[in-house]
C-alpha cells in the first residue's frame, strides 16, 4: 500500500502578512504546496490530505482539486479549534490553531496507512520524498517512526527569526533528542543564537533540525491525542501556546514507546517566513526549473 502525504496548510501566517500556503511563487501562479506534491507523486505517494482552515478550504479546493485529479487520492480535513471537544474545554478564547501536533490530529480518521507529514509553505527537494516514500513502503511496526534532518545553517531566514527542531543524533542513525527552539537568528557576531523560554544560547552551524518533514505510522494519532490531553491542562489558558510535534515526540524517545529514523539531507530547503522571503523564493524556483528539475509548467 503507498503511503499517504499529510500537508499541513492551516497555519494564520502572521508574519508573513497573508495566506502564504497558498502564495503564487512559481512562473505559472505555482505556490510552494505545487513542487511538493508535484515531488510527492513522482516519489510513490499515493494519497494527499489537506489540514486546513475552513476559511480557505474553497481557496485551496480551487487550486488543486483539477490538478491532482486521476493524478492521487486527495482529501481535505479541518483544524478546528474546539475540537477535539473531548480534551478542549468549552469556552476556551483562541485565534490561532493549537500547532502542529494538533493539526495531525485532526487528520486521524482521513489516514489508514504509514504516512509524512510536511509544511505547506516549505520546499523539501525530491530526494527527500524519494527517501522516506521508501521507508513509509517497507513492512513497519507501531512506533517505527522517521524524519528528513536539514542543516541549520541552510534554513535560517535573512529577514528574521524563525523556529527549529533541533535535533541530536545517535550513532545508529536515529533520533536522540529534538527541542523545539524560537528565535533562531544570526547575532551581530556571526553566531546562530535561539532566545526561548530556557534563555538565550548559541547553536552550532551544522545541528541538525526538523523542518517538520516527519513520517509516522497511523498509531501516531492516539498517542498524539493522549500528550495532548497533558499539554491541553498545562497550557489551555495561554492563547499563544502551541502544541509542536517535537513535543510529543520527545516524550516517546524518552518513554520508549517509538524509535525515529533520521535521514539526514544536506540539499536544498527554502520556505516562506516573511513577505521579503518571497523573491528569494521565486528566484530559486526559476533556478531550479532552469536546471532541469521541474518542467516549467508542472500539471500539464
Amino acid at each position: 500500500m503507498k503511503p499517504t502525504l499529510l500537508v499541513l496548510a492551516a497555519g494564520m501566517g502572521s508574519r508573513y502578512g497573508g495566506v502564504k500556503q497558498i502564495d503564487k511563487f512559481g512562473p505559472n501562479g505555482e505556490c510552494l504546496m505545487d513542487y511538493s506534491l508535484y515531488d510527492a507523486i513522482n516519489a510513490g505517494f499515493g494519497k494527499i490530505v489537506f489540514i486546513i482552515r475552513e476559511e480557505i478550504e474553497k481557496d485551496v479546493r480551487e487550486l488543486f482539486d483539477h490538478k491532482l485529479k486521476g493524478r492521487v487520492e486527495v482529501e481535505y480535513a479541518i483544524q478546528r479549534l474546539e475540537e477535539p471537544s473531548d480534551i478542549i474545554p468549552a469556552g476556551v478564547e483562541r485565534a490561532k490553531p493549537w500547532g502542529t501536533g494538533h493539526a495531525i490530529i485532526a487528520a486521524a480518521d482521513k489516514i489508514s496507512t504509514p504516512f509524512a507529514v510536511i509544511n505547506a509553505d516549505d520546499y523539501y527537494g525530491p530526494e527527500a520524498y524519494k527517501v522516506l516514500a521508501a521507508y513509509l513502503s517497507k513492512d513497519l511496526n507501531p512506533g517505527d517512526y522517521s524524519m528528513v534532518g536539514y542543516v541549520l545553517k541552510n534554513t535560517l531566514s535573512d529577514f528574521g527569526s524563525v523556529s527549529r527542531g533541533c535535533c541530536k543524533v545517535g550513532p545508529d542513525g536515529n533520533l536522540v533528542e529534538v527541542i523545539e527552539r524560537t528565535k533562531i537568528e544570526r547575532n551581530a557576531e556571526g553566531n546562530i543564537e535561539y532566545d526561548d523560554k530556557s534563555g538565550k544560547g548559541i547553536l552550532s552551524e551544522d545541528t541538525v533540525v526538523s523542518m517538520n518533514f516527519w513520517g509516522f505510522t497511523p498509531d501516531v494519532f492516539d498517542r498524539l491525542k493522549e500528550r495532548f490531553v497533558d499539554f491541553i491542562k498545562e497550557n489551555g489558558h495561554d492563547p499563544k501556546s502551541e502544541y509542536f510535534i517535537p513535543l510529543p515526540v520527545q516524550q516517546m524517545i524518552e518513554d520508549k514507546t517509538a524509535h525515529v529514523k533520521v535521514f539526514s539531507n544536506d540539499g536544498t530547503w527554502f520556505g516562506v517566513t516573511y513577505t521579503e522571503d518571497k523573491e528569494f523564493v521565486s528566484s530559486q524556483l526559476t533556478s531550479l526549473i532552469a536546471k532541469g528539475v521541474y518542467p516549467e509548467n508542472l500539471w500539464k
